[in-house]
């Protein structure tokens, strides 16, 4: 993973940021900092702009105006360098295609790939950059995959489906990892091994944003909770975030004032 540019730089910065899918407002006036090597919840109603927010981050939605900074740098260029890694909540997938479970992991490496020597990409692959298959292997070994490598995609349960697209992302070892509702539709072996490995991720220097509709996990790992439903309701730590004031002010979309939000916080 490589490592932090400045230690005190945020990881993620984005001021003034409104977007809109068809015409239709998602985002207005979203402006947040998020520190490096924490792990960020982000808690919302349905439609809110949580995965819109993701989508902007990753270069698939573009926004309307607003700036969004990466380690202190302009997004794309820091997009381009491999610095995020993104896990999607629908992976746009051909599940039958016969493809194994190691070689969906190893489309995480394509980034760097090209990056490799040109006589280096024309080998086979077994005599190919050996960086490429140690990064898979750790990654699905991580999530407790391993011993399903040659599987084929299509033969897996959901869970374990997400736990390879879990690898898939984690392959990149990108410093940012964003996760759009990791743990849905999964079932209770792999909620565990999920949540196991992202902890590893954050003990290991990881910067963490992951949408969760899962208010007791936000509380239980999380180092802070955003608060979003299409602009930003408030940030903070889990136990005051996702007090019964403060999901009753997300639920309307209306952020709190100064004098609320200084009750809140005592």
């Amino acid at each position: 993973m490589e490592p932090p540019i400045a230690d005190r730089v945020p990881a993620l910065e984005i001021n003034g940021l409104y977007a809109a899918y068809h015409q239709e407002p998602v985002l207005e006036d979203v402006s947040l900092s998020l520190p490096q090597g924490q792990w960020t919840a982000i808690v919302g109603p349905n439609g809110g702009g949580k995965s819109s927010l993701l989508s902007v981050v990753v270069g698939s939605l573009p926004p309307l105006r607003g700036e969004v900074r990466i380690f202190g740098r302009p997004a794309l260029a820091q997009r381009q360098r491999g610095r995020i890694a993104y896990m999607a909540q629908q992976e746009r997938m051909e599940w039958d295609f016969p493809i194994s479970v190691r070689d969906t992991v190893m489309t995480g490496r394509f980034g760097m790939m090209r990056r490799d020597p040109l006589w280096q990409r024309l080998l086979p692959r077994r005599w190919a950059n050996p960086a490429h298959r140690q990064a898979v292997e750790e990654a699905l070994d991580d999530v407790d995959m391993l011993d399903m490598a040659r599987r084929p995609i299509g033969a897996l349960s959901g869970g374990q489906k997400k736990r390879v697209m879990l690898a898939r992302a984690l392959a990149q070892q990108a410093p940012i990892l964003l996760l759009d509702e990791p743990l849905a539709g999964v079932d209770p072996p792999s909620e565990a091994l999920i949540m196991a490995s992202l902890e590893r991720q954050r003990r290991a220097g990881r910067t963490l944003i992951m949408v969760t509709h899962d208010l007791p996990g936000a509380r239980a790992h999380a180092d802070q909770v955003l608060l979003i439903n299409r602009t930003v309701i408030g940030m903070g730590a889990p136990e005051t975030m996702l007090s019964d004031s403060m999901l009753a002010r997300l639920a309307i979309g209306v952020p709190p004032t100064a004098d609320e939000e200084r009750h809140v916080a005592a």
